[in-house]
């Protein structure tokens, strides 16, 4: 199909005489048609970005759909603008089906196209243009098609990811028809978190070595301590006593109800992840990844979006607890960023342990310490403990005098009325500020 893509790109640039690039909806490269003029300048750094980076940056999209090109029917004209990189103008030919928008078709335009009728506003188009507008259906045609493929094996994706002990078997099954054959090599499933889901959402996969199918899930079914394994979660620890939880609960964290997406990714052999980190960097860099979301007073330590990768499996049944390991390991990175924007579940260490945790309020003997006007005592605490204990190496780490470290841990005592010489009190601090930025 990919190849269908090409041709029809290829039609276009010779109808128009001008240097063609096909990008779906989210502006990542499909196709392109080569550059035959001994002007380098038509090469300007959008184009050469995109065709380099199979995608354009944000600030390009931004400005490229200002000009109402997502809402467009008919060609447009875009107009240059050296400051953003874009040296040349350009004739934009959206590529829809059944009145959505699938992609877009880039014309580059030397100065040879300006006099070219686009129609509209009762004028008729050059038939060049009719002919290119022709091929953009065409491929509006096979996205389109690609698209419903893609979201039927995502269905067959999620039904198995969420599926119970006792129906995974039928579940591979069913997956395994959908991808006309049972793969022949390791499988991983990665784990890209928050994930932002348009209403009617459906966009064809990104052509990528190795992907074979792609789901989102919602935020109830996504948790890597839910219990879509078909057992009951486990019920938290009694709290403290009444009369000590005087403090109010911190707010819940904001992407607690965001979805995130899993990936299904073929792999050379279990010990090369190559093609799954290629994954998982590509989507990282899609406008969806985030989920469009800008909490207020998270933790400015931690990351907006992160990608998490399980455990190689060798079965398709096995699917279902790779995905859990992918979305703890996302979880873990973006607590901490210096596991990211990429995590492992075989690197992610004690988060193994805190990510299955079930949900559940802070511990009443720390939550006065997770207040934000406390915040500069937590990170203390944390980085305390992170050091082993070891006052000179969490002072260095801090940037502070021993002394003020000194006066900080005893501050973070009197507020919580734990003993820091003790270590099941250090045990309890230390997992519940790991956990809190969860």
């Amino acid at each position: 199909m990919r190849g269908d893509y090409q041709q029809l790109v290829d039609e276009i640039s010779a109808a128009l005489g001008a240097p063609a690039t096909l990008e779906d909806r989210d502006f990542g490269l499909i196709a392109f048609g080569a550059h035959e003029g001994d002007d380098d300048l038509v090469m300007d750094p959008v184009r050469t970005r995109s065709i380099l980076q199979r995608r354009s940056t944000a600030a390009v999209r931004a400005w490229f759909e200002a000009f109402g090109i997502a809402r467009a029917t008919t060609a447009l004209r875009i107009p240059p603008d050296p400051a953003a990189g874009v040296f040349k103008g350009r004739i934009c030919l959206p590529v829809r089906h059944r009145g959505i928008v699938h992609g877009y078709v880039w014309l580059l335009d030397d100065g040879h196209l300006t006099d070219l009728e686009l129609g509209g506003g009762g004028t008729p188009p050059d038939p060049r243009i009719e002919q290119a507008m022709e091929s953009a259906a065409g491929i509006g045609a096979l996205l389109a098609a690609e698209a419903r493929a893609g979201a039927e094996l995502g269905d067959l994706l999620r039904a198995l990811l969420l599926s119970r002990p006792g129906e995974r078997s039928s579940a591979a099954a069913a997956l395994r028809d959908g991808l006309r054959s049972a793969p022949d090599a390791p499988l991983m499933v990665v784990a890209v978190t928050p994930w932002d889901v348009p209403e009617a959402d459906q966009a064809p996969l990104p052509n990528l070595p190795g992907l074979l199918a792609a789901c989102t899930l919602p935020a109830a079914n996504a948790s890597a301590n839910g219990s879509t394994n078909g057992a009951e979660a486990p019920r938290p620890a009694p709290s403290a006593p009444a009369a000590r939880r005087t403090t109010p609960a911190p707010p819940p964290r904001a992407t607690a109800d965001a979805p995130s997406l899993a990936a299904l990714v073929r792999l050379r052999s279990p010990s090369s992840l190559a093609a799954a980190h290629t994954v998982a960097e590509h989507l990282l860099r899609s406008p969806r990844a985030g989920g469009g979301l800008a909490p207020s007073g998270a933790d400015s330590r931690t990351l907006p979006v992160a990608a998490g990768l399980g455990t190689p499996v060798r079965e398709l049944a096995g699917l279902p607890t790779t995905w859990h390991e992918a979305l703890a390991a996302a979880r873990a990175a973006r607590a901490e960023p210096r596991l990211g924007p990429v995590a492992e579940w075989a690197a992610i260490g004690s988060y193994r342990l805190l990510t299955g945790l079930p949900s559940a309020e802070p511990d009443s003997t720390v939550r006065p310490l997770l207040a934000p006007a406390h915040s500069e005592l937590a990170r203390t605490a944390e980085v305390f403990l992170d050091c082993a204990g070891q006052a000179g190496r969490a002072a260095q780490a801090l940037g502070i005098h021993r002394q003020t470290l000194y006066y900080r841990l005893g501050r973070v005592e009197k507020l919580t009325g734990l003993d820091l010489d003790e270590g099941g009190d250090r045990l309890l601090l230390h997992m519940a500020l790991k956990t809190a930025r969860l």
